[in-house]
This record gives C-alpha cells, structure tokens and sequence, in this order.
C-alpha cells in the first residue's frame, strides 16, 4: 500500500502546483499519475483471473531418505496471456520450497515437478498455496489463496538388518506347540502329499523333485508366538540436542572427538542419513528397522508405545501389519506422561509365557526393571535395546541399569549417538550360556 499511496500523493503535489503556477505540464502528470491508479489495479487484478491450479500428489507415502514427489499445474483459461504469477507454498513439509515464478500465455498451462527429500517422520499437509500478480510497474501487489491440501505420511527411517535373528532355540519365547497353524510359519512341521486348493507358496521343490509327485509344507505355530515392541516415549527421559530441534546433525568429527569409541566411518548408505542427536529418534529407528526385519521372518508383531496418546497394535503377522507399525510411529511423539514401569504393570495382562518383549528405552529409572522382573517370574522373555541417554549429552551415567538387567539375565544392547544401528545389535553386553541371541 505504500507505493500507491506515495502516487496518490505526488498526483495531489502536481495539483498544487499546477493550480499555483499554472503551468500545463504539472496539470499532465496530475492526470496521468491520477489515471495509473486505476489501470495498474485492473492490470494486477486480471492476472489473477482465470486460473486453475491443480496439485497432484505422487507420494501420498514415503520413507526418511525418499523423495516425495508433487505436479503443480496451472491453467490460464482467458485470452489474455498472464505475464508475471507467482506461487508461494505453505506446505509444512521439511524444505518442500515451492515458490516460483511463471509465465503463461493465453489458453496455455505450465507444469512443475517437486521432489523433496524426505528429512523428518511425521504427517504432513501440501498446501495451501496462493498467487501473486502485481502490474509491470509494481504499483499493486494482489494475492489469491488457494485453498486445496493434500496429506503426505513419511514413515522413520529403516536400516538393514540382515543378520539379525531371533531364534526360539536361542531366546525363546514360549512352549513348543505342535499344533498345525493355517498361515505360513517358520516352522515346518512335515510334508504331505498336494490337495487341490493347496497354496503353490507351500510347496516343497526338492521333495516334489525327489518323489516326483508334487508335496507341500505343513507348519507349526510358532513358539516365540507374540513379540511386543515396547517404546518408552516418556517426555522427562528423553534428551535432545539442541541442534536437533533446529534438524541440524552434529559434524562425524564432533562424534569422533567426543566418543573415543566412534573410530570408523559409517556406511555410505547411512552417511547420507543421519539421525538428529535425540533418544527419541534413535527409538524410534530402531523400533520401525526392527519391526520390518521381524515381519520380513514371518513373525508375529505388535507394538505398544505411550507417547502422546496411547498406542497398542495387537500382535499379527500379515503383510499390513508393517504399515501399521510404521504409519504409527510417524506421528508418534515423546511427549508421554506414563513411565516406562507403569506401561508394563498396565499391559501385563496382554502378555504370556508365549510372549517376548522387546524393549526400546533411555530410561534411567530403576523401577521399570523391577517391573519387568515381575513378567519374568510368568514365563515372559525379553531383551533391551538400550539408547545410552549420557552419549546424547545427559549427566547420569547408565552402568546401574545395565548391571541390574545383567543381573536379571535380560540380552541388552546399548546403542549410542552416531552408532549405526546393525552394529549395535551385534553384540549384547553380556551373553548367558547357550541361549545367547544369534545376531
């Protein structure tokens, strides 16, 4: 408004002094000034007419590492070509920039691809947008919002995890139960002759090739029979980085100085990938590589987290199920108020001496130990992926909780700050007897 207003008030001076001096040339500019008011105005305001925008969404998911990927299309529907439209987008996903200036002639349409690199988990909205015109003077600068959204979810990221098993004999997490199951298990029971109606995916090749007939797999249920993945988000035992709020990530060099330990270059792969310095990412990482390389061996998982809401997704194994998991630990935030003892008091009764939990944590509490004692004394098993809080830069050391879940006999694995994950779960602090994880 200031530069139309800076004209009208020039017009108003030449006024004057055209009426004070009477000279025509102040009497001219007076009526053109007074006349470019109008015509700049009608000139912004029809470059603004006749539009059409349509936004395509390619990626309505994605992964941390992805690009998600959005047309933006804009139709000029009128006989008068639009010589200057600008877009700006307010989307709320991480350095999705969608600002850019088009020209576009008369019954014609102009076409942009965004891709951006998924940075951050979480649920987020593409758009609103608006446009910008203004006159070739710049007097008038008018808007046009746009209203239409679109959701995009952007799962945590995974990491391999291709030596990582978990195997019955090793960690069980129940009785054998020789009982046929219906769904594909992995156990195998025996083989039988084929039945019209047969699955082909349970057919035994080599059997079929020595007996030359066709025969098929029978299975057993499977005796680690519900895993839980159990995610400590509450707020008070989590520490973050200050750079983490801002999504910035401390130099490797930073991590070298402060970790003596942390002298190898991490893969290429994860390089490019790089978690902000908080326990509660580095959770939820786990959580989601876990989750897929679970699922990936035919087990049963489910998920049970208190961030802020609470979240229980029944232990399944079918091909939704990693979805599940995902899309609920996108949105899942550490802003919990339960501890991690009363999450295991609350859901004790979900679980059985057929159950093996898997505990993500960096709580230093030590009354969620105790509390898990108590579900040892049923029969449950478990293991703990421990996210050292002191490597994140918190004060408290975690040696006691360590040494009480040695004592308790439970497989942890420590996992610290710029660590990648599959050399975490590697090797447990301490192992016991023959029924150490295989990793």
């Amino acid at each position: 408004m200031q530069r139309p207003l800076g004209i009208l008030i020039l017009s108003l001076i030449c006024f004057l002094a055209a009426q004070g001096t009477g000279i025509r040339l102040f009497f001219h500019l007076f009526y053109i000034l007074l006349a470019l008011l109008p015509v700049t105005f009608v000139w912004a305001w029809l470059n603004l007419r006749g539009l059409d925008v349509v936004r395509e969404t390619f990626t309505p998911r994605a992964a941390v590492g992805e690009h998600a990927r959005e047309r933006i299309t804009i139709f000029n529907r009128w006989f008068i070509a639009k010589l200057w439209v600008e877009v700006q987008d307010f989307s709320s996903l991480p350095q999705h920039g969608t600002g850019f200036v088009a020209y576009l002639p008369r019954r014609q349409h102009s076409r942009w691809t965004i891709r951006t690199l998924c940075t951050m988990r979480g649920k987020f909205t593409l758009g609103p947008a608006r446009l910008i015109s203004s006159d070739p003077l710049g007097i008038f600068r008018l808007q046009r919002p746009l209203h239409e959204t679109n959701e995009i979810i952007v799962y945590p990221q995974t990491v391999d995890l291709p030596e990582f098993t978990l195997v019955d004999a090793e960690l069980p997490g129940g009785q054998a139960i020789r009982t046929r199951a219906y769904n594909v298990t992995p156990n195998v029971a025996t083989i039988r002759d084929y039945v019209p109606g047969d699955s082909f995916n349970r057919i035994h090749w080599r059997s079929t090739a020595r007996t030359g007939r066709l025969m098929v797999k029978e299975f057993e249920l499977d005796p680690a029979a519900d895993i839980y993945l159990v995610l400590d988000l509450q707020e008070r035992t989590m520490v973050k980085d200050v750079r983490a709020l801002t999504g910035q990530r401390a130099p490797l060099t930073d991590a070298r100085r402060r970790f003596p330990w942390f002298d190898r270059p991490a893969p290429a792969e994860q390089a490019a990938l790089l978690l902000p310095d908080s326990t509660e990412e580095y959770i939820v990482m786990a959580a989601a590589s876990l989750a897929r390389r679970l699922l990936d061996q035919s087990r049963v998982v489910g998920m049970i987290a208190w961030g802020q809401h609470h979240e229980v997704i029944p232990a399944e194994r079918e091909e939704r199920q990693l979805f599940k998991i995902l899309e609920a630990l996108a949105v899942l935030r550490a802003y919990g108020i339960q501890s991690l003892a009363e999450t295991l008091l609350a859901e004790s009764q979900r679980f059985s001496r057929n159950s093996t939990l898997i505990i993500l944590t960096a709580s230093l509490d030590e009354r969620w130990p105790a509390a898990l004692q108590q579900l040892l004394y049923r029969g449950v098993r478990a293991m703990v992926v421990f996210v050292d809080p002191q490597s994140f830069g918190g004060w408290h050391t975690p040696e006691p909780i360590l040494d009480r879940l040695t004592e308790l006999r439970i497989l942890t694995y420590r996992l610290r700050c710029g660590q990648p994950l599959a050399e975490a779960l590697q090797t447990p602090i301490a192992a016991f007897g023959p029924r150490r994880l295989s990793v």
